[in-house]
């Protein structure tokens, strides 16, 4: 029944039949047009849960138990959760069931919107490939919501307030959902986390759904319990956003932003204090932190004037007030400088 072609690499299979209720039960409810893509998924994952010998293990022993529906439900479980956790699949796994999940609620609930996903696609920045989902609103490609996942645990929330613009840039919840907008040309965004894998600085500030003024929202599921309600409400409440939301004369909340920032590098002023007090050697890297903290404060000042002026930022704007590449450019030609004079 089954062949190898060990040139095309390809695996063949004759035609066959198979009599079992869970497969048939399940391959019964998908549209005639879906069930040879669900198949081969199928297959796929099967094939990735055989090669865990726990996996293998918990099959042979429950063989002669299969038939029934408590070991038939039990060893799905098993398989979905043995897979999740390997990270080469559960990243893909947990985007397509977001999309899903996003279509199956718009049916329920009649809305003409779409989730696409375009995780491989490489969106306006060069070479990015930010923001997994794309969900356009009354099917309008102009009005979007774009969706990152992240299930990782080493994603941290990345408040602007306690950002440190010289170490080596790592992707946080705040810089992922202003790249993905900013990447996907939308309106808003959302990043969605994984219950068991969030980090505890998520966890801290966000239990359901959380809202950051000017960045985006924040929702944490249970993907092993089949649990996206707060994906749910917190996709409603960013689209009235993108839907209903005006431009204003001046944006409270982005101002709130910049002077969180300002009020964090001048606590860097302050530490100039104690480093020339402390020890007399230490002025080379006093130099370096006054040439900082003045790059910071030029740096702080043209986005305040640019805010002030035209009553807001753009996305483009605010990732790059987020990420700091001019004036960290700037500051490595200053300290190369002082390192060879000095």
């Amino acid at each position: 029944m089954i062949k190898l072609n060990q040139q095309l690499k390809r695996l063949e299979i004759q035609s066959f039949e198979i009599e079992n209720a869970v497969v048939f039960n399940y391959f019964d409810r998908l549209p005639a047009v879906d069930r040879e893509e669900k198949l081969l998924r199928a297959i796929y994952i099967g094939v990735l849960a055989l090669m865990e010998d726990r996996l293998s293990a918990f099959l042979s022993k429950t063989s002669n138990e299969l038939g029934t529906e408590l070991e038939s439900l039990k060893m799905i479980f098993e398989m979905k959760k043995e897979i999740f956790y390997k990270s080469a699949v559960k990243g893909v796994l947990a985007e397509e069931e977001i999309a899903d999940f996003l279509n199956k609620y718009f049916d329920e609930k009649h809305l003409k919107d779409k989730a696409i996903l375009i995780r491989n696609t490489a969106g306006l920045l060069k070479g990015n490939k930010t923001g997994d989902i794309i969900c356009e609103l009354d099917g309008k490609d102009n009005e979007r919501i774009v969706i990152e996942c992240k299930f990782d645990k080493s994603i941290r929330l990345g408040d602007i307030s306690k950002q440190d613009i010289f170490t080596k840039k790592t992707d946080t919840a705040w810089s992922q959902l202003i790249e993905s907008q900013v990447n996907r040309e939308a309106q808003t965004g959302l990043i969605v986390f994984d219950i068991s894998l969030v980090d505890h600085s998520i966890l801290n500030k966000i239990e359901n759904v959380g809202f950051i003024p000017g960045v985006g929202f924040i929702t944490i599921i249970d993907s092993q319990k089949g649990d996206y309600s707060n994906l749910a409400i917190a996709y409603m409440l960013a689209r009235d956003i993108a839907i209903n939301a005006k431009k204003i004369d001046f944006d409270k909340d982005l101002l709130a932003i910049i002077v969180n920032r300002i009020i964090k590098d001048l606590n860097e002023i302050l530490t100039i204090r104690s480093l020339v007090e402390s020890n007399i050697e230490n002025n080379k890297l006093i130099l370096k932190q006054l040439e900082k903290s003045i790059l910071l404060m030029e740096f702080n000042q043209h986005y305040l004037k640019k805010f002030l002026n035209d009553g807001t930022l753009t996305k483009s704007d605010l990732l790059n007030y987020y990420q700091g590449e001019d004036v960290k450019e700037k500051y490595r030609v200053i300290e190369k400088e002082i390192n060879d004079n000095f």
